[in-house]
């Protein structure tokens, strides 16, 4: 029957669209269901990180970071300029046009993979048996012998920051302003805080953003941290830790935010404000009493190591399930799964989850951090290469950050690898790679790197570890 498939994917962004393609690569009939509709009522495909996510909050920060060289960055490279200015319809236009591109892209690969497309809201009930409801109110039920759920996340909202979509506003609206904020607030220190935050202070506005933790970027190995944080507030963003919002309100055209702090009670007039305090995992009106899924306390659906739910042949990947609420992670899972139902074995290796935030400079890491190990008990060794040291930063002049790998005290295997500098997020993967294969710092240290290039400094640094480094003076020497 043609309202029956091998597999039925509900959520068409990274996590979903990765399980639909691989699926129907592997011979299984596959649908692939998602509410997401533009001004028009069309559907878009894509989710979160193609529409309001990863893809246009990078063209943002890559547009603002040129726009901030050719301001105040050339002169130095011996670069003259006029008066540089920023068109923000044309920079949005950019935006549009990017994600149009990509989304369109995502549903020629799945007609290309003969995956049929549903635009509908859907709801996973019984024996796997899927409800749809289309747009004009229509309704149809599918089934299906397995069930991928990838319905992702969406921003949390706080009770003392009620959003009005134009003074107090979420991440997606903070994508859309029209015009740079004078004095912009905002709340949460994150990767979407900082990422956020970063584009609309290299445009010109001035940028507080308040973190209800003491620590900044507890994620991170603290040295790292540490240093990320004095470069971002030597850019201008004032970072105010242990800060906790108790409420806002608009007052004639302006934000009061009442906080407390050390201090006391304080508060902050701006004229807008990001609420970027994390992600849930989405699941409203997806799962029906009798789907026989479960969820955990905090809203996730419960599945084991290979992303398989309580109920029967049913499973769940990516930002709606336990870990990082990370694109890659979730498109590694969507492919595990397509993978296992079609009888292969694969599994994902979360040891090896690589996580970046796009700031300049780029803050990169997989593994362990210095801190996690120390609370394990595992003894371990590291080394750091300072991005000062580099030829090739140095010739580009970005010489801000280092890069620190830490390995096993006894067998010398790479247990972490953490970076800070120009374009880590590409040099992340080269750690990933290595620890996928359970190299070891001596591994990498004999492996030739080109010269002169930034990898070098993974090269530096994983010779560091055993006081052998070339260029730079080591805190310890061994034969």
């Amino acid at each position: 029957m043609s309202d029956y498939f091998d597999v039925i994917v509900i959520g068409a962004g990274p996590a979903g669209y990765h399980a639909a393609i691989r699926a129907s690569q592997l011979g299984l009939k596959t649908a692939c269901i998602d509410k997401w509709v533009d001004a028009s009522g069309t559907g878009v495909l894509g989710g979160t990180c193609l529409n309001v996510g990863c893809i246009p909050s990078k063209t943002l920060l890559d547009i603002s970071h040129k726009y901030s060289l050719a301001k105040d960055g050339f002169s130095g490279l011996g670069i003259t300029t006029g008066k540089v200015g920023i068109d923000i319809a044309t920079m949005q236009k950019n935006k549009r046009d990017i994600v149009k591109g990509l989304t369109r892209g995502v549903a020629g690969l799945l007609k290309a993979n003969d995956v049929k497309v549903y635009t509908a809201t859907a709801e996973l009930g019984a024996g796997r048996k899927v409800t749809l409801t289309f747009t004009d109110g229509q309704s149809q039920e599918l089934g299906a012998d397995n069930v991928i759920l990838a319905t992702g996340s969406v921003p949390v909202d706080i009770p003392p920051c009620p959003m009005d979509g134009e003074r107090v506003i979420d991440s997606e609206g903070a994508l859309e302003l029209a015009a740079v904020p004078d004095r912009l607030g905002v709340i949460g220190a994150g990767v979407i805080g900082l990422e956020l935050g970063s584009v609309w202070s290299r445009l010109g506005a001035e940028v507080i953003v308040l973190e209800a933790l003491d620590e900044f970027l507890p994620n991170a190995d603290q040295q790292l941290s540490k240093e990320a944080a004095k470069q971002f507030k030597k850019q201008g963003l004032d970072i105010r830790l242990g800060t906790r919002v108790t409420g806002t309100r608009v007052e004639k055209n302006e934000v009061v935010v009442s906080y407390t702090d050390k201090q006391g009670d304080q508060e902050l007039v701006v004229d807008k404000v990001i609420v970027a305090v994390g992600r849930r995992p989405f699941t409203q009106g997806v799962l029906s009493a009798d789907s026989g899924v479960q969820l955990d306390e905090r809203g996730f659906v419960q599945v084991n190591d290979l992303c398989a739910t309580d109920a029967v042949s049913v499973f769940a990947v990516g930002d709606v399930v336990r870990g990082p609420m990370l694109a890659h992670k979730g498109m590694e899972e969507g492919i595990m799964v397509a993978e296992r139902i079609a009888g292969a074995k694969p599994v994902v290796n979360y040891e090896c989850v690589p996580s970046v935030i796009y700031t300049n400079p780029e803050v990169a890491w997989v593994g362990q951090s210095e801190e996690q190990l120390k609370a394990a008990g595992i003894a371990y060794t590291s080394g750091v290469f300072p991005m000062a040291a580099s030829g090739r930063a140095l010739a580009s002049k970005e010489t801000v950050g280092m890069i620190k790998v830490l390995a096993d005290a006894d067998s010398d295997q790479i247990l972490g690898v953490h970076m800070m500098g120009a374009h880590v997020s590409e040099l992340i993967s080269e750690a990933v790679i290595a620890m996928e294969f359970g190299a070891t710092a001596e591994d990498l240290g004999l492996t030739m790197f080109a010269h002169p290039s930034l990898s070098e400094g993974l090269h530096e640094a994983a010779l560091a570890v055993s006081g052998h480094a070339i260029h730079i003076s080591n805190r310890k020497k061994r034969k």
